[in-house]
């Protein structure tokens, strides 16, 4: 049996995906993900609970010109393993291998290097405005855990929104 994710590497190929194929996809990068895991240790369950909102995200947006912030980075393995580093994936956390968590020094998908939770919002709302201020047209999305909901600076961030930008979206991966 062939298998779809076999023949998926980069968010362009997800762009071309019928729903069933999604579904699919999904099944099978909880498999990969699953059996790279239990070989080499890693964030299991953080990381099979976006698996979905991953897919869901690269089907939409176009990363690396659209700005991906994820709050808990150590959730980003199906990102990594769809953003061209799936044949690295059993590397992960090694040494030289792929970071645990996003570094910008490692992809060109991964925008903010930030690891753990509390601060995609701020930083979101700093690069949305900045795009304003230079008239660009990227989408900027914060994806936030829900244990950055209750940080302070998040709420900051949450207080400034609406002067300092018009057009970002926030998930609440919760």
């Amino acid at each position: 049996m062939n298998n779809l994710l076999d023949n998926i590497n980069f968010p362009e190929d997800i762009k071309k995906l019928s729903f069933e194929d999604l579904e699919k996809l999904a099944t099978e990068l909880r498999e990969y993900i699953i059996n790279t895991v239990s070989k080499i240790g890693g964030h299991l369950a953080a990381n099979l609970g976006v698996i979905e909102l991953t897919i869901a995200l690269l089907k939409v947006f176009s990363p690396p010109h659209d700005k991906l912030i994820w709050d808990t980075s150590h959730q980003t393995y199906a990102y990594k393993i769809l953003t061209g580093r799936k044949k690295n994936f059993g590397t992960i956390r090694r040494y030289g291998g792929l970071s645990g968590f996003l570094r910008k020094g490692e992809s060109e998908y991964d925008f903010y290097g930030a690891g753990h939770a509390g601060t995609a919002l701020s930083a979101a709302l700093g690069i949305a405005a900045a795009r304003d201020r230079m008239g660009g047209n990227e989408h900027v999305v914060a994806i936030i855990g829900d244990g950055a909901s209750g940080c302070g600076l998040s709420f900051e961030a949450l207080n400034n929104l609406v002067s300092a930008t018009n057009r970002i979206i926030v998930i609440l991966n919760d």
